[in-house]
């Protein structure tokens, strides 16, 4: 009995011995995978855009096709992105759309994304072309300029007409121009307020950014 409880216990030592013994020095611990700039930039693009956030998706890119560190291929997707945020229906800048898409088409024309330019700019330049039309017929209202003009990228010129003939967009508008950067809840501004829902259902008193600094 004492010679089987003898090799019990070192049978139960070896196998002690074995289940806490460390992987030997020198073994490459697992690979952390760091996303590039690129892979982080055009992650928080999708993000914003999914967020119903699309001008300040617009703003991230714009800051990533200056990245001195992209390949060709990167600069075209990230200019090809810009171009189809711009013309959609929230990026209140078609003129900007038809310059991105020419852009990728000139400069990296053997890539994907000027194909896909290439079959986006035909839409982007005939928007762009009405809505010229409904800034300069006199039979247009100053609201339709003023719409016509947002949506051509054309802010500041929208803005004049907005505060001169007190025009007040829809919500959708405001809530560009508070994500754009031209309507502010800051205290201590003057002029005239603008209440906009977001899009959480927060409702927002806003001035322009500018008046009363």
């Amino acid at each position: 009995m004492m010679r089987l409880s003898l090799a019990a216990m070192a049978s139960a030592i070896v196998l002690a011995a074995c289940a806490t013994q460390t992987e030997p020095a020198g073994t490459p611990a697992a690979a952390v995978v760091v996303p590039s700039q690129f892979e982080l930039g055009m992650t928080t693009a999708a993000e914003l855009q999914d967020a119903g956030n699309v001008p300040t998706a617009i703003q991230r890119l714009m800051q990533l096709a200056g990245d001195p560190e992209l390949t060709p291929d990167q600069k075209a997707n990230v200019l090809f992105q810009l171009g189809v945020l711009s013309m959609s229906p929230t990026g209140n800048d078609v003129a900007g759309a038809v310059g991105y898409f020419d852009e990728v088409i000139a400069t990296y024309p053997a890539t994907q994304w000027a194909r896909q330019a290439q079959g986006k700019l035909p839409a982007a330049r005939a928007e762009m072309e009405t809505l010229n039309g409904v800034v300069t017929s006199p039979a247009s209202t100053y609201t339709e300029q003023f719409y016509a003009l947002m949506k051509l990228g054309r802010h500041q010129e929208a803005i004049d007409l907005m505060t001169q003939y007190s025009i007040e967009p829809d919500n959708e508008v405001k809530l560009a121009m508070y994500q754009i950067g031209y309507l502010c809840d800051e205290t201590g501004l003057t002029g005239q307020s603008y209440t906009v829902s977001d899009r959480d259902g927060t409702a927002r008193k806003l001035r322009f950014c500018d008046f009363g600094k």
